[in-house]
């Protein structure tokens, strides 16, 4: 009999185990994305370089995530996700720098702590129709030779973020805990995104603020960004435009805001069911700087992206971009240029799994 019931017990815990088990998911995947690219003005000698890039139309990299069913709709989620620089086969950066958290998915939307993208980042991507291509999207930052990048933060550590969806409307928060000693509001950030959508029309409106630390006299460095986005999304057409307001307050008395307005608006046309056309301009309109250094730069990009299957494309790439008042300007968000004006050219090839 205790035979029986030891027996019984144990069936009873490997079930009650395999059924935990049915209820995890876990997934492994990634994005591998490598092309051939030429690049002008890409040196003090203003020479033109070919090379292989890692990251053409999206950044390579591969990641982990997972949900556990704990009944009655809740869901415990968690994303580890990290950066591959293909040309090299080296990590871009720290392991898990582009997603490490854990948290909780119901009725009442999502919370996850640790390091994510943040809310803007999140709810801003839709709306670029180069969706941050590293060949060549202007949505996140500007060229990177200005005395600004006029840019969104793209991710906060120490974060606590919200998402939810009521209707029409998709909502978010981010924050990220300053964890200063000097005071919660030291290097505090805060990121808060809405859209709405009807029929194939959306809008988007989002707030960012981040804090710098106080210096002597109590003041501290402060920047806010907005944003405002529109998109039309039918059938084989698709039209997206927006346009981002960044503001630096600095701390230092004497010292003139950093102020900059993007603008940027783009067509997608679906010719077949496998191949899209892309084109967009994007422009930066440079502020409060001394007379004829104000370096405007805009850029004009088009692409054409063939779908091999569901999970490979080919793609070809091209952009200009042209600064004013001979100022330095750069297809990249990251690399610098050495020219009021760069040409670029990149061919191809991603793998999604």
């Amino acid at each position: 009999m205790k035979k029986t019931v030891f027996s019984l017990a144990a069936m009873a815990v490997l079930a009650a185990a395999g059924s935990a088990h049915a209820q995890s998911n876990v997934t492994l995947y990634g994005r591998l994305d490598a092309g051939i690219s030429n690049t002008s003005n890409a040196g003090p000698n203003k020479s033109s370089m070919t090379q292989v890039s890692s990251g053409g139309m999206n950044t390579s990299r591969w990641g982990i995530l997972g949900s556990e069913d704990l009944g009655g709709g809740l869901k415990a989620v968690f994303n580890l996700e990290g950066g591959i620089l293909v040309d090299t086969g080296a990590a871009d950066g720290a392991l898990f720098k582009r997603q490490a958290n854990v948290g909780l998915e119901g009725a009442f939307g999502r919370v996850v702590l640790g390091r994510s993208f943040t809310t803007v980042y999140d709810f801003v991507l839709p709306f670029d129709p180069m969706a941050y291509a590293p060949f060549y999207s202007w949505a996140t930052s500007a060229n990177a030779t200005g005395p600004s990048k006029y840019g969104m933060t793209t991710a906060f550590d120490n974060m606590v973020k919200y998402s939810g969806k009521t209707g029409g409307f998709s909502y978010g928060a981010s924050y990220g805990f300053g964890e200063q000693s000097t005071g919660s509001s030291d290097s505090a950030k805060l990121s808060t995104a809405v859209t709405y959508k009807t029929g194939p029309v959306s809008l988007l409106a989002t707030y960012e603020q981040v804090n710098g630390n106080t210096i002597a006299g109590g003041a501290r460095d402060k920047t806010t960004v907005y944003h405002l986005g529109a998109m039309y999304d039918d059938g084989p057409w698709k039209v997206q435009a927006a346009a981002r307001d960044y503001k630096l307050d600095p701390a230092a008395s004497g010292k003139a805001d950093v102020r900059g307005t993007m603008y940027w608006g783009g067509v997608s046309y679906k010719t077949t069911p496998v191949i899209t056309l892309t084109g967009v301009i994007y422009y930066q309109d440079v502020k409060n700087v001394a007379a004829n250094l104000d370096a405007d730069p805009i850029m004009y990009v088009a692409r054409v992206r063939y779908a091999l299957s569901k999970r490979t494309d080919l793609y070809v790439a091209g952009a200009y971009a042209k600064a004013k008042h001979n100022q330095l300007v750069s297809l990249s968000r990251d690399d610098a240029g050495f020219g009021d004006t760069q040409r670029g050219l990149i061919a191809g090839i991603q793998h999604r799994f």
